[in-house]
């Protein structure tokens, strides 16, 4: 028997993890991101080629990409919290011990190795999928705004990052931004984070039952054909594949940008303020893009449709880059980037949890983002060996161009509607079995 309705129902405690885990993603990625800032100054102090900082750069992304789909599987068996706040405090230590960069050896071990390990626990995967355990039917929404806290990293952290090495100098912008996470993200997310709403006694979205109700509800819980319990039964069908290779595509696009941008800016003339500001520029606009993309697939669905849609933007704002000469085609890029940089991730998630259920959903979403990382590794390492072989980035960046085409079209042909549970009520009220 439900109580009587008092007063006003207190907030969601979802909604706390939503915000704590966007604020995780906004310290983490806004420090990875913030390398960008990082290229030139220690290139001149330590006489560096572009070619061989970006080795660090890719470095982290493949450790971080081979270490993905364990970490996910740690998150499965333990939880979201335990990994999280470790994988913080790591990443806040590593990210203090940069600033005692001596060789390039040292970056490689730091930023390369152990920081890329500690991105890995606590990547956007595996903030996504402790959220989707917490949320169904606002599940979108809920991942899209976990999702800006990567777009906002990119503008506050990478600006912040550009105003202290002004003030001071890189080494002191390193330790102040690795006693950040350490004495603000730790402490918040140790106060915050949660597993699962049944510790709490909830109910994913906030909903209200008692007992009684909730064991009614069980059986009718909706269950799609390719649910699963185990992450190897996903990857025997192809939907996962597509998301996959389309997410392999992300990778490369989005982290040859984070990392080499604000050079490719200055070598058109640019100043360095200017060029951190127009990054800034395009990160702000990933917060609408990101927080709508969620939006609009609670709201209308066809999730499979809306991710094609952002690869294709994302091609054409390569294109713009590549034809437009100047700060106006930086601006232009920015600008259509912008609204698809981040919008892939919770439209990716979303997907993936409404196919393939959340008892694997870690190491699924932990192998997608293996493939997302991969992407990156290539895609940073070559252009930075083509921008010392030619002397410009036109190459890499028209590969990278070229390739969103065909993800927007391996995206736009998943089957969604006879995968996904948003579609099993219409052909199955209880569940299905079969393909």
């Amino acid at each position: 028997m439900k109580q009587a309705d008092t007063g006003k129902r207190p907030l969601y405690y979802g909604w706390y993890i939503v915000f704590t885990c966007m604020f995780i993603v906004l310290l983490t990625n806004g420090v990875r991101n913030s390398f960008t800032v990082f290229i030139i100054p220690m290139e001149t102090d330590f006489g560096w080629s572009r070619g061989t900082t970006s080795v660090a750069a890719s470095v982290a992304l493949l450790v971080s990409a081979v270490i993905q789909p364990f970490a996910g599987r740690i998150f499965d068996s333990l939880g979201g919290r335990k990994v999280l706040l470790s994988s913080m405090v790591v990443l806040g230590l590593a990210t203090v011990l940069l600033s005692f960069t001596f060789n390039f050896i040292f970056l490689v071990l730091v930023f390369g190795v152990v920081f890329g390990i500690a991105m890995s626990g606590v990547s956007l995967s595996n903030t996504m999928a402790l959220l989707s355990r917490w949320f169904r039917r606002n599940r979108g929404t809920a991942t899209g705004i976990n999702a800006t806290g990567l777009a906002a990293g990119g503008l506050l952290m990478v600006l912040l990052a550009a105003y202290l090495m002004q003030a001071t100098n890189w080494r002191t912008t390193w330790a102040m931004l690795g006693m950040l996470i350490l004495g603000l993200g730790v402490p918040i997310a140790y106060l915050f984070l949660r597993n699962d709403p049944s510790q709490m006694g909830l109910l994913p979205d906030g909903d209200i039952d008692t007992p009684d109700e909730r064991s009614e509800r069980t059986p009718e819980r909706l269950v799609g054909p390719l649910e699963a319990d185990r992450w190897s039964q996903a990857f025997r069908s192809w939907p996962i594949w597509q998301l996959s290779i389309s997410y392999f595509v992300c990778g490369f696009t989005t982290s040859i940008i984070s990392i080499h941008f604000v050079p490719f800016a200055i070598g058109e003339g640019i100043s360095p303020g200017l060029a951190a500001t127009i990054f800034g520029f395009m990160m702000l606009l990933n917060i609408v893009g990101s927080f709508g993309a969620g939006l609009v697939s609670d709201r209308f669905g066809g999730t499979k449709n809306w991710l094609a849609l952002v690869y294709l933007c994302r091609g054409g704002a390569y294109v713009l880059l590549l034809v437009v000469p100047g700060s106006l085609g930086l601006w232009m890029f920015a600008a259509v980037a912008g609204l698809s940089w981040v919008a892939t991730n919770p439209l990716t998630t979303s997907l993936t949890a409404d196919v393939y259920g959340l008892r694997a959903l870690g190491t699924i979403g932990g192998i997608s983002i293996f493939f997302h990382s991969m992407g990156g590794f290539i895609s940073v390492n070559m252009a930075g060996f083509l921008y010392d072989a030619t002397g410009s980035y036109t190459i890499p960046f028209a590969i990278a161009g070229a390739l969103l085409f065909p993800a927007a079209l391996s995206a736009f042909t998943i089957r969604e509607r006879k995968y996904s549970t948003r579609y099993v009520r219409e052909s199955a009220p209880m569940g299905a079995s079969g393909d």
